[in-house]
């Protein structure tokens, strides 16, 4: 079972680890320089564990003004938070900052716990907890119950662990309608908080573990950067154990070098999680002027951050990252002035690739607020589809960045019915101009379409496959709904039914019958002796009966199947040279090495320095020659 992570939050000396110390036993003061001066300067850690087996983690951070960053560290992944104020000295100015800052994050569930109770009388504890409701009223942790503690004679504990089983409660509530709770993000992954080296065991890491269970020997991706890293050992409070389901954990991997990886990193097997450098936000306070140059605090990561307002939706930004950071759609983050330390905004990440170029334009509030509310669901396949819409169109979210893919490619629904109202009109506009050709080349189809695509949203280099393929899958819903008709390679409209003229077709036979031998006379002038005009030519292109592969070189298609076929015969045997092949043929080096040339383009046969031998796309010798087929 998961455990419930609860970071503490505080002014300096108001007795934060002094109260995890009474609570655990634990000192969460781990470092010499901490124990030595009595302050927390770095992220601590403990944990409790209750009579019937319930744990809770502990993240106990520093109270001092000048170590917010080491705070937010501890509070970008924790699940609830325990507010302290001392008794005798009241809300203080970091009270009020860690406040605003968890509020910021939206740390909905937590408590208020008033310390140092021994050293004054009921009145000024009744005072202190007035103020505190006072200070978190209006905040994220308005309903938080406050309780009063002595971590010296003990005095309210017990009612403390009473209120933090509550706290744990309301937390796995929380979890049973999220996506952490329900099971949609199944995937783990653990924000870095230390990383370091044991003697005789190798790196380790730990941090909170989010999304799923972690297993001994799983393997993890370690972002920014990719690297494998392999799980050697689990460990959780200090015990070894097979696996662990969430909350504070401890890895021993392999595949990476403590010094290698940093505070901030997260090792994941979660194919959304990626490394970006450009993020879209939504805001939960107004937004930081255009231009501004902040400090995003996201996870266990901080990175300078650049503000760039969207015209019409004042809540949501883009920022523009130093560096890359590690995230996941949903996450939350806060944005503060790096020189004052003042807290602007909270945020909640909306898209780790924002639109841009041709895109850019789809940033309507309208697409913006779908997406956000998606987001808000935590459901996989609603944010994937309004990413969708807000793109115009967009492959698989599995995919990683600048991974080569063929993953589909989604269009919105304006951009799919813009392009079928182009493919018509292109279809239509050939009919209008040849009026005598079988159709619209395929090709030239395609190749249109894709230019009409480029122009409606940005395409990724690395989705150009994606994008030919999602093209081809649209006219081929065109053609089985009968909106278009194919013949060949050719599209026609439907309507002008499949004959062409008898005059039309009989040059057409003249014109394959001249070019079926093994040494054909020149295109243009074949076609002129039997008549055919550049009509009929396309058509014997697009019905596939000639094979034309230059300017004015052509066979009908039985023969070049017969010469390409025992080309590749001939160089399963010996590398093939083209003169070997002209005595094979009885032709001119003229038409061997344009053959040769075309099978190599193709990849059914490939040069080499003593000839051609067959290619990476060379058939089966039971298939041929009807796979050598262009």
């Amino acid at each position: 079972m998961a455990t419930v992570v609860i970071g503490t939050a505080g002014h300096i000396d108001h007795g934060k680890t002094a109260l995890l110390r009474a609570l655990t036993g634990i000192d969460a003061d781990r470092l010499p320089e901490e124990q030595a001066r009595g302050m927390t300067i770095d992220v601590g850690y403990a944990h409790l564990a209750f009579d019937d087996g319930v744990e809770l983690d502990f993240v106990d951070v520093p109270g001092h003004d000048r170590l917010i960053g080491n705070m937010l560290v501890g509070a970008g992944e924790i699940d609830a938070a325990m507010l302290v104020v001392a008794a005798d000295d009241g809300p203080r100015p970091q009270t009020v900052e860690h406040l605003q800052l968890l509020d910021a994050i939206g740390v909905a569930d937590g408590l208020v716990v008033v310390t140092k109770a021994d050293l004054v009388d009921a009145e000024r504890v009744a005072e202190i907890d007035a103020a505190s409701r006072a200070l978190t009223a209006g905040t994220s942790l308005a309903d938080a119950p406050v309780v009063a503690v002595s971590a010296v004679n003990g005095h309210g504990m017990d009612e403390l662990l009473a209120a933090l089983r509550e706290l744990d409660r309301a937390v796995r509530r929380r979890w049973s309608t999220s996506r952490d709770g329900a099971g949609v993000e199944a995937a783990p992954r653990l924000a870095v908080d230390r990383a370091f080296t044991v003697k005789g065991r190798g790196t380790v890491v730990t941090g909170s573990l989010r999304g799923g269970p972690i297993e001994v020997g799983a393997t993890f991706r370690r972002e920014p950067g990719g690297e494998a890293v392999r799980v050697r050992a689990v460990q959780v409070h200090g015990v070894p154990r097979p696996r662990h389901d969430g909350g504070r954990t401890a890895l021993n991997v392999v595949g990476l070098t403590a010094d290698a990886i940093h505070r901030g990193d997260v090792l994941t097997s979660d194919p959304l999680v990626r490394a970006t450098h450009r993020i879209l936000v939504r805001l939960r306070s107004a937004p930081p002027r255009d231009g501004a140059r902040l400090r995003l605090h996201i996870g266990t990561d901080q990175v300078d951050a650049t503000v760039r307002r969207i015209p019409g939706s004042p809540g949501i930004a883009l920022l523009q990252l130093a560096r890359p950071v590690a995230t996941l759609a949903g996450d939350r983050g806060v944005l503060r002035e790096p020189a004052a330390g003042t807290v602007l905004a909270g945020l909640r990440i909306l898209d780790l690739a924002p639109p841009r170029a041709a895109s850019r334009k789809r940033l309507t509030p309208e697409r913006l607020d779908r997406l956000s509310a998606a987001v808000d669901t935590g459901r996989t396949e609603a944010i994937h589809a309004a990413r969708i819409d807000l793109h115009g169109a967009l492959a698989a979210d599995a995919v990683q960045p600048g991974q080569s893919t063929a993953a589909p490619l989604a269009f919105a629904e304006d951009v799919g019915a813009a392009l079928t109202d182009a493919a018509l009109a292109l279809v239509a506009a050939h009919h209008a101009e040849s009026p005598l050709s079988p159709g619209l080349p395929l090709p030239r189809a395609r190749a249109a379409l894709l230019r009409r695509l480029r122009s409606l949203a940005t395409i990724e280099r690395r989705d150009a496959p994606a994008a030919a393929a999602a093209i081809a899958r649209l006219l081929d819903g065109l053609i089985q709904a009968g909106r278009l008709a194919r013949r060949g390679e050719a599209l026609r409209d439907p309507s002008r039914g499949d004959d062409l003229p008898p005059a039309l077709l009989e040059a057409m036979d003249r014109l394959e019958v001249a070019l079926g031998v093994p040494a054909p006379p020149a295109l243009e002038a074949a076609a002129a002796t039997a008549g055919c005009p550049p009509e009929g030519l396309r058509a014997l292109q697009a019905d596939g009966r000639i094979v034309r592969i230059g300017p004015d070189m052509a066979w009908a298609a039985p023969t070049y199947h017969r010469l390409a076929a025992m080309a590749l015969d001939l160089a399963r045997v010996t590398p093939l040279t083209p003169a070997a092949f002209r005595d094979a043929t009885g032709t001119s080096r003229r038409y061997v090495l344009a053959i040769l040339e075309d099978l190599d383009r193709r990849g059914i046969l490939q040069r080499t320095p003593e000839g051609h031998i067959p290619g990476p796309r060379a058939p089966q010798r039971e298939a041929m020659p009807t796979e050598i087929a262009r």
